[in-house]
């Protein structure tokens, strides 16, 4: 199994910046991953709604019809670690080849995003930012890799 992280944009903090890249060497432990950066397109003209479409047919494109995508949004579903370690458990053993997580820009997701995923997880009920959003995301999927993996989180 591959996971495949699709980000809208670049991410301009530094400090968050390295810390996705380390809790993408530590995710990497346990299973293939990929960092998808796309350019947001979009005209500073346009509308809210005009700019999250744009979005979100880049990042339907990425994906492919019949792959599997979890759309990170606040109408999500909510997990405790150990929760999300059995999600992933789940996702091998239903054989899923790749994983597509989707993390809408600073707007979020358009709604055909969030109705079209086999997924929606939300975070918390708290509001983070898209960029705080992409290492939270890692954190967790590499702390439910130590759960099923019976290893510390902490070495």
């Amino acid at each position: 199994m591959k996971f495949v992280f699709l980000f809208l944009g670049k991410t301009r903090q530094d400090y968050l910046d390295a810390a996705i890249r380390d809790y993408t060497d530590r995710l990497g432990r346990y299973l293939p991953v990929e960092l998808v950066v796309l350019k947001e397109k979009y005209n500073r003209n346009g509308s809210d709604a005009v700019i999250k479409q744009a979005g979100a047919d880049q990042l339907l494109a990425r994906c492919g019809k019949n792959s599997f995508k979890v759309a990170l949004d606040l109408s999500g579903r909510q997990y405790d670690s150990t929760g999300l370690a059995h999600v992933v458990r789940g996702f091998q053993d239903r054989g899923l080849q790749t994983v597509y997580f989707l993390i809408g820009g600073h707007l979020g997701l358009h709604s055909s995003v969030v109705k079209g995923a086999d997924l929606v997880w939300s975070l918390s009920k708290l509001t983070f930012t898209h960029e705080m959003t992409r290492m939270i995301v890692l954190e967790q999927l590499y702390r439910a890799c130590t759960i099923n993996g019976g290893q510390k989180y902490h070495k």
